[in-house]
């Protein structure tokens, strides 16, 4: 099995991976950045999600495992302390998975000669920071409203515990595979008003933003950031790839958003 080890540059995570990497090689693993079977991610969220753009052009050939060795661990699984019970679970493996939906974004400009096309895991904004974001949003091509604001976020089910809600969007369950729809300081008054409330959208819908004399924004894409400008919309679906995580000691979702917003769970004697 070959295996590509990605890590942060943490002390402690450049301890763990130069750590995990030996156990692999005594086990006979390949260890290797190019066509791996296995991406393990060693830091926290943000080293997973950027292992996942880094092979995301091979998602039904890849599975993902995370190790946790920063503050929070929301897709990762594993602990700088178990890796030994990590690389036998590799040694005994069976190709099991567990899999997420993700975010299609398609940039469409104005030319009509250019878009753009990305996967995101988490969400995916549309910002202004030099003034108020105009934009028509529509679903699944019907208008719905005209937003003014500061940005929008649309986010996956398992992005939903992330930027989604900071911002008053609800936490979903990724096997409901529906995307949201998150409004930041949207402007309502008696002449210009917006729904103001998350949306949750069907797995067969999508989203349609044209921005309204708005020669610039600022798109991410998770972490990824681009400044686009003389764009004509952007279309939001569930996208026809998922990302597989190894089922090892996969975490159940609503044990991660307890143990992440909450506390760990502790006995308190009911």
């Amino acid at each position: 099995m070959r295996i590509a080890v990605v890590h942060n540059y943490t002390e402690e995570s450049l301890k763990v991976s130069t750590r995990l990497k030996k156990l692999l090689t005594d086990s006979s693993f390949t260890i290797g950045k190019q066509n791996p079977q296995i991406v393990i991610s060693v830091g926290g969220d943000g080293t997973l999600l950027s292992a996942f753009h880094r092979y995301a052009h091979m998602l039904d050939q890849v599975r993902f495992i995370g190790v946790h060795t920063g503050h929070l661990g929301f897709y990762t699984d594993w602990r700088e302390y178990n890796i030994e019970a990590l690389v036998e679970s590799l040694e005994n493996d069976t190709g099991e998975f567990i899999q997420y939906p993700l975010l299609d974004v398609e940039v469409v400009y104005k030319n009509k000669n250019e878009t753009k096309h990305f996967l995101a895991l988490n969400e995916s904004t549309i910002k202004r920071v030099d003034g108020t974001l105009v934009c028509d949003v529509y679903i699944k091509e019907e208008h719905f409203e005209r937003f003014r604001g500061d940005g929008l976020c649309i986010s996956t089910p398992t992005g939903s515990t992330g930027y989604n809600k900071s911002v008053g969007g609800a936490v979903l369950h990724p096997r409901l595979e529906a995307l949201q729809l998150t409004e930041m300081a949207s402007l309502n008054n008696r002449v210009f008003r917006t729904l103001s409330s998350p949306l949750i959208i069907a797995p067969d819908e999508w989203i349609k933003i044209r921005p309204i004399d708005t020669d610039n924004f600022t798109l991410t894409i998770d972490q990824l950031v681009s400044n686009e400008g003389n764009v004509d919309y952007l279309r939001f679906r569930i996208a026809s790839e998922r990302i597989r995580f190894a089922q090892y000691q996969h975490t159940h979702f609503w044990d991660r958003v307890e143990d992440a917003f909450l506390g760990a769970k502790k006995n308190n004697g009911n």
